[in-house]
């Protein structure tokens, strides 16, 4: 239910909306005039009742998911992935709950807040985050709000909350009831939180009647809740007799007996005997009672979305996936929509909305950049623009659980290691490589076009970690490199970047001189030493949009300056994500030590973009030149001396 409650008369009643005439969410025009460019994702700024309202008046349906913070930094890893996974089925929010007895307000990797923020920030995840007034004090509730909104979260799902013994103890300093969390809110911070309530199908177990505990929910409402979600329930029957039939629902797939009971325990329901009949025979098969609850899942979710008085579906998940995921899926609700919004992955904070322009660099390591760029007061917009120290943060909190490398232990030869990553094949032992230190996923289908062409070069030495082909004028509905708004056209110039040797360099450099100024180049070592022709160290665009009605969009540049903020990150990745992993003074660790310490990092980028790319042809004028046997002299000693090209030693 969307703001909105069934009266005794049968008539609905709404909470005012001041703000309900901007669907951007009411910002100030001096913000406003910021943006030189519209987004172009509706829903990045949209609050979360407004998207709601319009899901409901056009008929389509939605689901949410429900998580539980997990108890060690291991399983926070896990459910991180878990949200990036169950994400790309199309839920319109996310939320999690509130375990007071683990520290929920606090920093650490597993509470409620940080799991709710990293969805928010790093999952580009709308989020709600359960809070609860049980042993709060109100000074201590505000502190966690004024939090939670510092993070980038807008929508809270106020509750009273469970008491720790088994009665209820008032707090003198706190509230008791969920209405007064609901006034409390309001109270203090006004409008900016979206208010999410709970609703009980049969009635709160502590309510001496169906009807009392109908008007705790109207008085919830009356207090400026936006939307109910009602508690779990076992028959479809019981959410549609009355008022609770315009609530989004909670449905739960049951996966197993001992989590059947934790929830009975939790929600003091009681199990209908039909089932009970059919689980207990089965009840230490875990896989028979998962394939059960899919089975009724599916028949209770059929009833309620056709009896068209359903507006969405909340799936408590248990942190699992596979049986939400294979009723979704049956359900036809469960949507992988190939385009993005962006070519880079979106962050949900509130104050990145109208962010649509990122450097390359992280491209396969988003959630380092967010991560970095954290504490910016504003994002490029439109255009990257010429900004000569961009405050990038430092990684001394680098290794913080969300940004973990999942790289394997399995390197034996480093050159073997990229091949067999790009060709996704076994290495010599029989193991896939399905990561690098740089990127945390297998291929994307976009880098897939230049399968053939990276896995020749990184045999021979040119490691590659970054790269994206040209494109000339592809419709924004490209499978594989669309994005944006249906109706457009997308263009890209082809970039390559690559760790390599510095007698690889010393080729490179010669070679380069008869492409210029096609293409432009910076090459940098772990110490600082660059060179670069980029002109007076400008941004170059390389990924741009055409959309009707609209500025053309540039969201991805190669700029000279960012470059050497993340020259920091990409050499550090070889020691911390990589060689750490082996003894010391064994020998991979000393083959990788030797490449960090030795080895440059290069960016290409070919601005002839309607062409065929010559990048290729580059790396392999590189090599003949190299085989010819001729003495490529030593040019990287001008940047040894700092005394050497568009851009000498930083």
């Amino acid at each position: 239910m969307v703001n909105q409650v069934q009266r005794g008369d049968g008539t609905l009643s709404s909470r005012s909306d001041s703000s309900a005439a901007s669907a951007s969410g009411g910002d100030s025009s001096k913000e406003s005039s910021r943006c030189s460019t519209p987004v172009l994702d509706a829903d990045r700024t949209d609050r979360l009742r407004y998207k709601m309202r319009r899901r409901m008046e056009s008929g389509d349906h939605w689901f949410s998911l429900e998580f539980f913070p997990p108890r060690t930094a291991s399983g926070a890893v896990n459910l991180i992935s878990r949200f990036d996974r169950m994400g790309s089925g199309g839920p319109l929010f996310i939320d999690i709950t509130w375990h007071p007895s683990g520290d929920p307000g606090s920093d650490k990797e597993t509470s409620s807040m940080m799991i709710a923020s990293t969805a928010v920030n790093y999952c580009g995840l709308e989020s709600v985050l359960h809070l609860t007034c049980c042993n709060q004090s109100k000074d201590n509730i505000s502190r966690h709000l004024s939090k939670a909104k510092h993070l980038g979260l807008k929508n809270i799902m106020a509750l009273r909350g469970d008491p720790v013994g088994s009665d209820w103890e008032e707090e003198e300093e706190g509230f008791n009831y969920a209405v007064d969390l609901v006034k409390h809110i309001r109270s203090e911070f006004d409008d900016y939180f979206d208010i999410c309530v709970a609703g009980y199908p049969t009635g709160h177990p502590e309510a001496h009647s169906y009807k009392e505990d109908l008007i705790y929910l109207k008085e919830k409402v009356a207090a400026g809740a936006d939307f109910v979600i009602t508690q779990l329930f076992f028959r479809a029957e019981t959410f549609l007799k009355g008022v609770y039939a315009y609530l989004d629902q909670q449905c739960v797939c049951v996966q197993g007996y001992q989590s059947l009971r934790q929830l009975v325990k939790l929600s003091k329901l009681e199990v209908p005997e039909e089932i009970t009949r059919v689980i207990e025979p089965i009840k230490d098969n875990d896989a028979a009672i998962r394939n059960y609850g899919i089975h009724q899942a599916l028949e209770m979710c059929r009833v309620l979305l056709d009896s068209g008085r359903v507006p969405g579906l909340h799936f408590y998940t248990l942190n699992r996936e596979v049986a939400t995921m294979e009723v979704l899926r049956q359900l036809g609700m469960w949507q992988e929509d190939p385009r993005r919004p962006m070519p880079w992955a979106v962050s949900a904070h509130p104050k990145r909305k109208v962010e649509d322009v990122r450097p390359i660099f992280w491209g396969s390591r988003p959630k380092s950049y967010i991560y970095r760029t954290q504490d910016w007061d504003e994002f490029p917009n439109g255009r990257w623009g010429n900004s000569s120290s961009p405050a990038f943060g430092e990684l001394n909190d680098y290794y913080l659980f969300y940004l973990k490398s999942k790289s394997s232990k399995d390197a034996l030869l480093v050159f073997e290691v990229f091949t067999c990553y790009i060709a996704a094949q076994p290495n010599r032992k029989g193991h896939k490589v399905m990561c690098l230190p740089w990127n945390d996923e297998p291929l994307a289908p976009e880098t897939n076009m230049l399968k053939d062409e990276l896995e020749k070069v990184n045999t021979r030495g040119v490691l590659t970690i970054n790269s994206q082909p040209n494109i000339n004028g592809k419709p924004s509905t490209d499978p594989i490199v669309g994005w944006g708004p249906p109706g457009g056209y997308v263009f890209q110039k082809a970039y390559l970047e690559f760790f390599t040797s510095s007698e690889n360099v010393n080729a490179l450099l010669k070679v380069l001189k008869k492409y210029e100024p096609r293409v432009n180049y910076h090459i940098v070592n772990v110490h600082g030493r660059n060179l670069t022709n980029a002109p007076d160290m400008q941004p170059n665009a390389v990924t741009w949009g055409i959309f009707p009605g609209r500025e053309i969009v540039q969201p991805t540049v190669v700029d000279p300056v960012s470059f050497m903020f993340w020259k920091d990150e990409a050499f550090a990745l070889w020691i911390e994500q990589w060689a750490k992993l082996y003894e010391d003074e064994s020998p991979s660790r000393m083959i990788i030590k030797y490449i960090h310490d030795n080895y440059f990092l290069v960016n290409l980028v070919d601005n002839d973009f309607p062409l065929d790319s010559c990048l290729w042809q580059v790396i392999e004028d590189m090599f003949e030149l190299l085989q010819t046997g001729l003495d490529t002299g030593d040019v990287l000693g001008a940047l040894n001396t700092g005394d050497g090209g568009a851009s000498g030693g930083r």
